[in-house]
């Protein structure tokens, strides 16, 4: 499986950090903000390939909230081999992950079926309407979600059960509130930051 991606070459022996742009975003969206968090990582940025209306996102869905879960299972499995073969070619001991909004869900989506790709998790506003299978693999996986309290689109009480879900599986996990809806708050820049530190 191949994606139109943005890449920027890292020093050896450096992190893999790869990153999932939301709704209607490109793989420009983070692709900076990586270099700027971890300067020496490579960093691999692939856009969607699906388009809803227009819009760049990662898999199908029949409303707001309701999955098309048949195509995200193949995306995720796509998007797994994708990763695997990054991971391969660059041969990076250590990978990242940050994801917002649908790129936070594709991202979740690869860790529960595929939890020994990415060993760090930064689920920016994620939206996870179903009850994942018990994941074993998450065990020490470090995970950070950051969420806003008056999303419409992430519900917290949503947020809430996924990240009881991750402490089940006994991943060390963070989750970081601002008083906000689903955009993007200084403070959770600032919350990413002191997860990478």
């Amino acid at each position: 499986m191949s994606y139109t991606a943005a890449t920027t070459a890292g020093t050896p022996g450096a992190p893999l950090f790869v990153t999932f742009h939301g709704t209607g975003g490109t793989e420009t969206q983070f692709h900076g903000l990586a270099h700027q968090l971890v300067p020496d990582a490579h960093v691999i940025s692939p856009r969607g390939d699906v388009s809803e209306n227009g819009m760049n996102r990662y898999f199908r869905r029949t409303g707001e909230g309701v999955y098309d879960m048949d195509d995200l299972a193949t995306r995720s499995a796509a998007m797994a081999s994708f990763l695997r073969a990054a991971k391969a070619e660059i041969g990076a001991n250590r990978v990242i992950g940050l994801g917002y909004s649908n790129g936070a869900n594709i991202l979740a989506s690869v860790a529960l079926s595929f939890p020994d790709i990415v060993d760090e998790l930064i689920l920016m506003h994620p939206l996870i309407p179903w009850t994942p299978a018990p994941q074993s693999g998450l065990k020490g996986r470090r995970v950070l979600i950051t969420a806003g309290q008056r999303d419409p689109i992430c519900p917290p009480t949503e947020t809430e059960v996924f990240a009881q879900y991750l402490v089940a599986q006994r991943a060390d996990v963070r989750v970081e509130w601002h008083p906000g809806g689903h955009e993007i708050a200084q403070s959770e820049l600032g919350a990413i930051q002191a997860f990478l530190a």
